[in-house]
């Protein structure tokens, strides 16, 4: 298990200068955090010294691979705070994990396209019948998204043939070997291959909103760590304002952390700033969209990732939120 720590003068001096209350050192747990969009907040929080000027001495991110594995982080390293699938949070809560889903940070799946070579006869996903379609691994969210796209084209998922590649950048290079025919891509990756590649689809105009990850705890943790929980989630709060405000800098900023070229990290930015699902942004404040996260769930049982009904009234926890965002959408 990997951490990645950030640790400036600069933060000190902000703690100090801003008269911050006293800190909690903790590491939190962020999936896919330095490889996709969704922990991209965070990266901007460390710099800016956000997480100092709350109260919250976020001295680590411990990344993952998403999935389980995301999950496995934060209970293995005794964690205040997760960024992880909603899918893997109701899985673990039914099989009796004490979880709770206590923010809700990324609303849309706006990050993916589905894209094709320049050359193909491919033009819109009226044409996805027959043809190999790239996913990830099985249960995994691509699969379910590939599933939802051709429903909506009007398909049954067996129209199409959906290769497993186990990756995106494996559906990268099997789409360039002809291996299969659609590969979907996500941010930051579409922002390095948007030249030679053509978009098909796209999930902000083909998709609903769709709950992509939310913030967790114990109950445990929200018992002895909740000052830590709260100050984490403002100051994630206080980099998304940042990143709608200032996109390129935020840019620069992630390129640091993702180890990206400048001009890669804010194309990025900038779409997801400009990416607004039926009216809903792509990272969000932390309050809950109940209506996202329950299509998300739907999606995930529809490839057999969840299985039974979900009570999400004992599975939310909103007394982590600032006063404001409290109320569930």
């Amino acid at each position: 298990m990997r951490t990645i720590r950030w640790i400036g003068a600069s933060l000190a001096a902000a703690a100090i200068s801003l008269g911050a209350a006293p800190a909690y050192a903790e590491d939190i747990a962020v999936g896919n955090f330095g490889t996709a969009a969704n922990g991209m907040p965070f990266a901007v929080a460390m710099a800016k010294g956000y997480f100092k000027a709350e109260g919250a001495n976020v001295t680590g991110i411990i990344p993952s691979q998403g999935g389980g594995t995301s999950l496995r982080n934060m209970l293995v390293g005794n964690v205040p705070y997760g960024e992880v699938n909603p899918g893997v949070i109701v899985t673990a809560i039914k099989e009796g994990a004490d979880l709770r889903i206590i923010s809700d940070n990324v609303l849309t799946v706006a990050e993916f396209v589905w894209a094709v070579k320049q050359d193909s006869p491919i033009k819109t996903i009226k044409d996805f019948k027959g043809k190999k379609i790239g996913y990830t691994n099985p249960r995994s969210t691509s699969q379910a998204l590939a599933n939802l796209l051709l429903q909506t084209a009007g398909y049954k998922p067996e129209d199409a043939e959906l290769v497993k590649t186990g990756g995106f950048g494996e559906g990268i290079a099997a789409l360039e070997l002809g291996q299969i025919d659609v590969a979907p891509i996500p941010e930051p990756l579409f922002s390095k291959y948007k030249n030679k590649f053509r978009v098909v689809a796209s999930a902000k105009e083909s998709l609903p909103p769709l709950d992509n990850v939310v913030g967790v705890t114990t109950s445990q943790m929200a018992a002895t760590k909740g000052d830590f929980i709260r100050a984490v989630i403002r100051a994630r709060r206080k980099a998304v304002e940042f990143m709608y405000s200032n996109p390129d800098e935020a840019g620069d900023i992630i390129a640091k952390f993702y180890n990206l070229e400048p001009e890669i990290a804010r194309s990025a930015v900038r779409n997801l700033v400009n990416a607004n699902t039926n009216g809903v942004p792509y990272w969000g404040s932390g309050q809950i969209h109940l209506e996202g996260l329950k299509r998300m769930i739907d999606v995930q049982k529809s490839v057999g990732a969840i299985s039974g009904d979900v009570d999400y009234g004992k599975i939310i926890d909103t007394r982590f939120l600032p006063d404001d965002i409290k109320a569930i959408k």
